[in-house]
């Protein structure tokens, strides 16, 4: 069976791909709105993987409409849950009969609801599949780190193919870095350079 996992090259999409692999032929997608080639990140990621990739195109408005929302809302959670929904419905119009993220059972940012999940596989004819739904963040870190050689720090100097750093240069090119620092807290992100064996 053919799965598109909506992937960003981090830890949590990467143990997604590694936990449904034994149950699916899975291939990494990653949704783009081209206004970086950060995505390419993602398609390292997967090729030192051993996944097909392949990279959606993600429509410009839902871009414009979730840095509208930020920027309104002074913090980036509803506008990235904005576009994490925009990614699956895009990945789920793909020839597949299933498809996945990594987000966790304590993430903050994106979740799924368990009606926005059923509506998905209503409107689309797929199964989705949250492999990581019932994994708290500890639990997530213990089995990345025997898995995977990955990458820790702060959100601007590790590469990644999330949908931040589409938005963060689209709020920068409009409103200046400064705003981009008002509105994304520092984190850290991950990002998955190939497995420890």
């Amino acid at each position: 069976m053919e799965l598109a996992l909506l992937y960003s090259g981090g830890k949590d999409s990467s143990l997604a791909a590694h936990l449904l692999d034994r149950f699916y032929d899975v291939r990494c997608v990653t949704g783009s709105f081209g206004l970086t080639d950060d995505w390419k990140h993602a398609e390292r990621a997967a090729a030192e993987l051993g996944f097909p990739f392949e990279r959606v195109e993600l429509e410009r408005e839902v871009a414009d409409e979730a840095a509208a929302t930020m920027l309104e809302d002074g913090y980036p959670r509803n506008g990235i849950q904005r576009v994490h929904e925009h990614a699956l419905d895009a990945i789920a119009d793909r020839d597949v009969d299933a498809i996945a993220d990594g987000t966790r059972r304590d993430d903050r940012v994106p979740t799924v609801s368990r009606a926005q999940a059923q509506s998905l596989e209503d409107r689309h004819g797929v199964d989705y599949i949250s492999p990581l739904s019932g994994f708290g963040r500890h639990a997530v870190d213990r089995l990345v780190e025997e898995t995977f050689d990955v990458q820790q720090g702060p959100s601007e100097e590790v590469p990644k193919a999330d949908y931040e750093d589409e938005l963060r240069t689209l709020i920068a090119e409009e409103h200046g870095e400064a705003t981009v620092d008002e509105v994304f807290p520092d984190h850290d992100q991950t990002y998955v350079h190939g497995r420890n064996d």
